[in-house]
């Protein structure tokens, strides 16, 4: 019996890859708009956002404030409220995106690839995202919901999603993919170890870290800036 062809594969980073923001960044603001959370979770992180927008500290950092804002608030809110903002934020946000890596997955898609996103930000504002760019598998934070249909605070399996290599690997497996002429996203050095597991890593918009690294050992580096996009090569040394 002949086996089944294995499909190709693209594993994206979403946020600052795709998405020229942050998608948890931008459903924590909503969040409070719309008094779902406290007023007062914004000063969580406004002191770290304006340190990072006068490059005074890092995005690091101030993306860290967020996140625990965001965890702080998140216990007892309802799911339904939370889904509600959610398609006000995808609705709002969707076509603020990237040319380079909008373009690459429609012509990737188009060529039969089997696209994989994995990020940090709420599974459930990824789904909704990355279904308009027709992913066909979505990793992300999952925060559990209590019986009564409200947030306890909790994330599962947070150790899974810390390892995107991890999850690479085990989407291949379940899937019935391959890693030949696999093509892979990232911005930043947590993105390392999937890329190094792909055919044709992509570096776009790169954190200094990453940059460094893709320079290195010879990975492709895009970076996109207004209406001009820089395709550059790395050297190994």
């Amino acid at each position: 019996m002949k086996s089944k062809k294995k499909q190709k594969v693209a594993i994206f980073d979403i946020d600052g890859t795709i998405f020229r923001s942050s998608l948890l960044i931008e459903m924590t603001d909503a969040l409070i708009q719309e008094g779902v959370f406290r007023p007062t979770a914004r000063k969580k992180y406004e002191k770290a956002y304006r340190a990072w927008l006068d490059r005074q500290d890092s995005y690091d950092r101030y993306i860290n404030r967020v996140v625990a804002a965001f965890v702080a608030n998140l216990k007892g809110v309802s799911h339904l409220d939370f889904m509600r903002i959610v398609k006000k934020v995808v609705a709002f946000h969707h076509s603020r995106v990237y040319r380079f890596t909008r373009d690459l997955t429609r012509e990737l898609k188009r060529k039969g690839y089997y696209l994989l996103a994995i990020s940090n930000s709420p599974k459930e504002v990824l789904d909704e995202f990355c279904r308009i760019f027709g992913f066909d598998k979505v990793y992300g934070r999952i925060y559990e919901i209590g019986p009564n249909g409200r947030y306890t605070g909790e994330i599962i399996h947070l150790e899974m999603i810390s390892d995107k290599a991890k999850i690479l690997q085990r989407a291949v497996e379940k899937e019935s993919l391959t890693l030949r002429s696999s093509i892979g996203v990232g911005d930043t050095e947590s993105d390392i170890r999937f890329l190094q597991l792909v055919d044709r890593p992509i570096c776009f918009n790169p954190n200094q870290k990453l940059y460094d690294h893709a320079a290195r050992v010879g990975w492709e580096i895009v970076v996109e800036r207004k209406d001009v996009i820089y395709r550059l090569m790395g050297k190994k040394r």
